[in-house]
């Protein structure tokens, strides 16, 4: 038998969204922070409460009935209107004590935040933070985060950011390797050495053709797509790569090489949800980890505010 809207669950919703987003329980699941078999009871009772089949089980995953693909976008409507709910209750908060939910690259999380942080942490001691590494962007306006650094410029509504600077690149290797190898005098000398780069990520491909160099994959000799193993693959000796330059230049492992590469850099953002940087305690770590990442980065290039 089936059930008026206002008698609905919110956070069955939640789930049957999540779950035709991303064709199965356990990626849901692993979103929503729940376990595979409460998403799934969620899922059924909702079933049970609409009297509608709303999945067809396939081999690579559950997907929408037709019925279901018809009621996706009102579900999404009812999440975001939810999240803005959220968040408009919470910029009201006037305590500078609580959490405050950090999201940035891997990368940066591992190499650069960690100092940030423990000065953050000294110097508010009642602020707790919650770092979520991570190359995906999370959607901000949805709570899975309350600031973030990304290394574009958002462009969502309801969000502020403030362009901090940029992370220069530089070329790297082992000293273990140059010395076995030699060091490349100019760039046409990379053909001759172990390069190690991305797999599936074609930047750095489209950056060496931009410096004149035909490169293709196969000039790669090892090649991952997780820039914190790429990099350690780099001080173990495997051979020539890029990497952040602050961070090249503090490791002993590593020697800089071929400086005059015109190499292109980073941006870096700060952003949080408008509602959100009105909070307290967020605009104190805003204000903070902006000081903080200064001292990382190159000075601003011209990117706008």
């Amino acid at each position: 038998m089936g059930t008026s809207v206002t008698d609905l669950d919110w956070s069955r919703l939640q789930a049957f969204a999540a779950v035709a987003e991303t064709g199965s329980l356990t990626a849901a699941a692993r979103q929503l922070g729940l376990s595979q078999p409460t998403l799934g009871r969620q899922i059924k009772a909702l079933e049970d409460a609409l009297g509608l089949s709303l999945f067809v089980r396939q081999p690579r995953g559950l997907v929408p009935t037709e019925v279901g693909l018809e009621l996706l976008p009102a579900a999404r409507a009812m999440r975001e209107a939810a999240g803005r709910l959220a968040l408009a209750a919470a910029g009201r908060s006037a305590e500078i004590a609580g959490t405050v939910r950090l999201t940035a690259s891997n990368f940066v999380s591992l190499h650069i935040l960690p100092g940030l942080l423990a000065g953050i942490r000294t110097a508010e001691p009642e602020i707790q933070i919650e770092l979520v590494p991570s190359d995906q962007s999370r959607n901000l306006l949805f709570r899975e985060a309350d600031l973030a650094l990304r290394m574009y410029r958002p462009e969502q509504l309801d969000v502020v950011t403030q362009y901090l600077g940029e992370i220069e690149l530089g070329l790297f290797a082992a000293k273990t390797y140059l010395d076995r190898r030699g060091r490349p005098t100019r760039p046409e000398d990379l053909r001759h050495h172990d390069l190690v780069g991305y797999d599936a990520d074609e930047t750095l491909i489209r950056g060496m053709r931009e410096m004149g160099l035909p490169a293709e994959q196969d000039w790669f000799d090892l090649r991952c797509d997780d820039h914190n193993v790429l990099w350690e693959l780099i001080r173990a000796g495997c051979g020539l790569g890029f990497g952040q330059l602050r961070v090249g230049e503090a490791d002993p492992l590593v020697e800089r090489l071929l400086p005059e590469l015109p190499l292109p850099s980073l941006p870096v953002w700060l952003t949080a949800p408008d509602a959100m940087r009105r909070v307290p305690r967020i605009r104190r770590v805003w204000d903070l980890l902006a000081d903080g990442l200064r001292a990382h980065l190159a000075p601003p290039a011209g990117r706008g505010s």
